[in-house]
């Protein structure tokens, strides 16, 4: 097995405090800067798995940090410098408690709810007569509320978000207005890649400016489900399975053996070779997406590696 990183423990100058998500730790230092640290961990079902992949949080923190800088220009983003491979530093801010969920096609959650029975996402309605993969005739916007710790994110409704006063109007409309462009730009990156983005989703947080921008990570295989083109209407055609670059694999893996994130249910252990397999799978998703080969960072020491280089940032 390859080395990971799967947890920090770095006191770096001028740091205040930090925050352990599901998968990245978040130092907040002095000058209103954010650390983010991509860590190696793994999360499906809101669970985050025993053992991390080999080069995950390189792969995220790099596809993040290109995609942040190829739509910069449509939508402000809190991103100032990426000083090591799994690094992001960027402006502190206030992150609103919704992540943007939007779907071009019925795949995933909102296909596992469509087979169900339910035609309402959300408060969107989906259209009767689709299959499993079917595009949307446009773009669903379903928002999810932010979990606490060790909770599942919950889908909820615009008007609910609205009524409960999680998001004034005003800043909900800016909301989704860049959630629509960030995904025409995302598919427009896709299809020039011979995928297609079809579902993904963005958080969005404030400034002490006041300013709203965008943060975390953004079209990476943890956020965004992609098929590959090519032969994606036949397979519809046939009511085949699409071939799809996106952690939808680990999670088909874990319901095939028994763990869907639910009470009493226990992770499968996954062997040192399943996870090789996966950490090829997030490779192949690199290389495709970002059209680029990806090179093999250091990993023998991978802490050390993080602190030198955000050390020598940082002066």
């Amino acid at each position: 097995m390859s080395q990971t990183i799967t947890s920090t423990n770095f006191n770096f100058p001028g740091q205040k405090s930090v925050y352990r998500g599901k998968v990245r730790e978040v130092y907040t230092l002095e000058n209103d800067l954010l650390l983010m640290v991509a860590t190696d961990r793994l999360s499906a079902f809101d669970v985050v798995m025993p053992k991390g992949i080999p080069y995950k949080g390189q792969i995220l923190n790099q596809i993040a940090t290109k995609m942040m800088r190829d739509t910069e220009d449509l939508v402000p983003n809190w991103l100032i410098a990426t000083p090591d491979p799994n690094v992001a530093i960027g402006e502190a801010c206030e992150p609103f408690k919704v992540e943007m969920v939007i779907r071009g096609y019925l795949s995933g959650h909102a296909a596992r709810e469509y087979k169900l029975g339910k035609r309402m996402i959300c408060g969107v309605e989906m259209p009767d007569g689709m299959i499993e993969n079917d595009r949307f005739p446009i773009p669903i916007i379903t928002p999810a509320t932010k979990a606490e710790k060790g909770n599942h994110d919950e889908d909820i409704s615009r008007e609910n978000i609205l009524r409960r006063g999680i998001v004034s109007e005003e800043d909900y409309l800016i909301l989704e207005d860049y959630t629509r462009k960030l995904f025409q730009r995302g598919s427009e990156i896709a299809a020039e890649r011979g995928l297609i983005l079809v579902d993904t989703k963005y958080e969005f947080g404030k400034t002490k400016g006041g300013k709203i921008v965008l943060i975390d990570e953004i079209h990476t295989p943890d956020s965004s489900r992609y098929f590959y083109a090519e032969g994606y209407e036949e397979r519809q055609a046939k009511k085949e399975p699409q071939k799809q670059l996106s952690k939808e694999f680990v999670r088909q893996w874990l319901i095939q053996n028994g763990f869907q994130g639910l009470e009493g249910q226990q992770v499968p252990n996954m062997s040192d070779e399943y996870i090789e397999t996966v950490s090829e799978r997030y490779i192949e998703l690199y290389e495709n997406i970002t059209g680029e080969e990806f090179v093999r960072e250091d990993i023998s020491n991978i802490e050390a590696r993080i602190e030198k280089n955000v050390l020598h940032y940082l002066k």
